[in-house]
């Protein structure tokens, strides 16, 4: 589980142990991934590793390790990710670009190409976590957009590739408030708004749950005829028709 000691990620660690499943977290952030071993070991077997996922010996350790812990791999979950912070593209520079390519779509590639034999053992399965902004943007969002983008065309085409044995799906979550899922130094109250619930077509912000939710149905069994897919998770917004009148 790459990204999973904060956010959506994080959430996505407890529900999946609640479920009964082991967990490796993968994160760069060592202090939060201290803090939320410390919170989710009550709820299952968790371990972590400290992981640069642009990074591929970093990313074929945290494969190793938890292979070396659990004897086999069932799911991986491609969850880290940076955003691209609004710089202008003229603005932008090369490194920059290629940070939060190398971070949000490289470190899908890596994960599942160290993942893949593993996986093809046991007829697991990988979730990417993409974006909404994969097929609707925002002013000055190129590097993050086109990474969300990629991870949606990269999951189908390992559909294709890792397929039978290993079914790949994709999820794009929209307004998810995740403030409250941030490590105790990051963490606060949301300060939500009702127009910001009611913009939303089913009438309120998504949380990290609704993403855990649909992550644990694609791991388990009653998900076996889906595998390609990108499943968009942001309270019907993408489908919403908006005019300045």
């Amino acid at each position: 589980m790459t990204g999973g000691a904060e956010g959506i990620g994080k959430a996505i660690v407890e529900r999946v142990l609640r479920d009964g499943m082991n967990v490796l977290i993968a994160d760069s952030d060592e202090e939060a991934c201290k803090e939320t071993l410390t919170e989710l070991l009550p709820f299952g077997n968790v371990i972590a590793a400290v992981c640069d996922v642009s990074n591929e010996q970093d990313v074929g350790r945290a494969v190793a390790s938890a292979i070396e812990r659990f004897r086999r791999l069932d799911f991986l979950v491609c969850n880290a990710g940076i955003g691209s912070h609004g710089v202008p593209v003229t603005d932008l520079t090369l490194e920059q670009w290629r940070r939060v390519i190398d971070v949000n779509l490289t470190g899908c590639f890596l994960c599942a190409k160290h993942g893949a034999e593993h996986l093809r053992k046991t007829g697991g399965s990988i979730v990417n976590i993409a974006s909404t902004r994969a097929i609707q943007s925002e002013a000055n969002t190129e590097p993050y957009s086109a990474s969300k983008g990629g991870i949606v065309a990269l999951t189908h085409a390992l559909a294709m590739s890792l397929g039978p044995q290993v079914r790949v799906n994709c999820i794009s979550p929209g307004w998810i408030e995740t403030r409250q899922w941030k490590k105790e130094s990051k963490r606060s109250t949301p300060q939500l708004r009702a127009e910001d619930h009611a913009q939303h077509p089913a009438g309120r912000v998504g949380k990290p749950e609704d993403v855990a939710s649909l992550v644990a149905y694609l791991a388990s069994e009653e998900a076996g005829f889906i595998t390609g897919q990108n499943f968009v998770v942001d309270g019907g917004m993408t489908r919403k028709m908006i005019y300045i009148e």
